[in-house]
């Protein structure tokens, strides 16, 4: 009970912390963007001044710097993100809840299949350790890492797209089809990162002495992996997966653009091309609450998984 109670405490000191890490990447965002070379109404041919002005008063750009810091900080705090200035008629909120759903779920289901199929590999590795299939799959695990997305995707496109006609190349409808080629290219190198931790950390369990002891009682040796070594063998993969899912779901830019899919990444790169100051903000504070999202989530799997974590003062 004073473990969970240890932990609710850890939880709650974690949320107030969130508030300062958030105004500090809000207030280096926001400056960082503005001092950038460019504006987001330059164009190759330059606008007459009397249209720039306008344009610059209408979106408050024509006033101190000070001044828009304060007056975006005030439509944070109710969760505003602004106009886009390139996508006309958008609100960067519109456009997150556009692009959104589209990127959590190619990046959520790359993350559960680079769970699901690395932790098996990493854990035969582990139970065949130093054997051909150990070196097998872990080198088929470093050419996973050692290859690429953008080099990946032509060629997953080229043989199942082109040359065996079974899934489309590219495009976005909510299909199944359309989401095997994306979610295999985006998950593969997470695969190999995870069967890695798995191995490296299954190996160090297994040869722990409450591992022994238990061999020792006579136990089955899939009982002990299952009881005993599964859940402190998922301590370093658990951590891993927090800001991992968060890479996932949000920086999968290459492949949304190679399989022209409209996620959250493509909105930032066509933001960030166009000097779309609200866009890029709103993007990179969304994916920032994302991250620390995630890793206090990872922070309470932590301690369930393992119970030698106390946060409590008694500790």
């Amino acid at each position: 009970m004073m473990h969970e109670h240890g932990i609710l405490r850890h939880a709650a000191q974690r949320l107030l912390g969130v508030l300062p890490t958030m105004l500090l990447l809000i207030t280096v965002v926001f400056f960082l963007v503005r001092v950038a070379p460019g504006g987001p109404f330059d164009s190759e041919k330059a606008l007459p001044p009397e249209i720039q002005a306008n344009l610059e008063a209408k979106y408050h750009l024509d006033e101190p710097l000070i001044q828009q810091y304060f007056r975006y900080l005030g439509q944070i705090l109710v969760l505003d993100f602004g106009p886009s200035f390139q996508y006309k008629d958008w609100t960067v909120n519109e456009l997150i809840a556009e692009g959104f759903p589209v990127s959590l779920t190619v990046g959520g289901l790359a993350m559960v299949l680079a769970f699901l199929v690395g932790t098996m590999i990493g854990i035969t590795a582990a139970m065949k350790q130093n054997t051909p299939v150990d070196y097998s799959t872990m080198g088929f695990a470093m050419l996973g890492i050692s290859i690429p997305n953008f080099v990946v995707a032509p060629l997953l496109i080229l043989v199942f797209a082109v040359y065996a006609g079974w899934l489309p190349a590219g495009g976005w409808d909510w299909s199944v089809q359309r989401m095997v080629l994306p979610v295999i290219t985006l998950a593969l190198p997470m695969i190999a990162y995870v069967a890695r931790l798995t191995r490296g950390s299954m190996i160090e369990v297994l040869h722990s002495n409450f591992i022994r002891t238990a061999r020792a009682k006579g136990l089955p040796e899939k009982t002990v992996i299952r009881r005993h070594a599964l859940k402190p063998a998922m301590l370093p993969v658990i951590s891993f997966m927090g800001p991992a899912t968060a890479g996932l779901i949000t920086g999968s830019v290459v492949i949304e653009r190679i399989y022209a899919i409209p996620g959250l990444g493509s909105y930032f790169v066509t933001g960030a091309l166009n000097r779309d100051y609200t866009l890029v903000m709103g993007v990179v504070i969304f994916y920032g609450l994302l991250i620390i999202l995630l890793n206090f989530i990872v922070d309470l799997l932590y301690a369930w998984l393992n119970p030698k974590i106390r946060y409590d003062e008694e500790y």
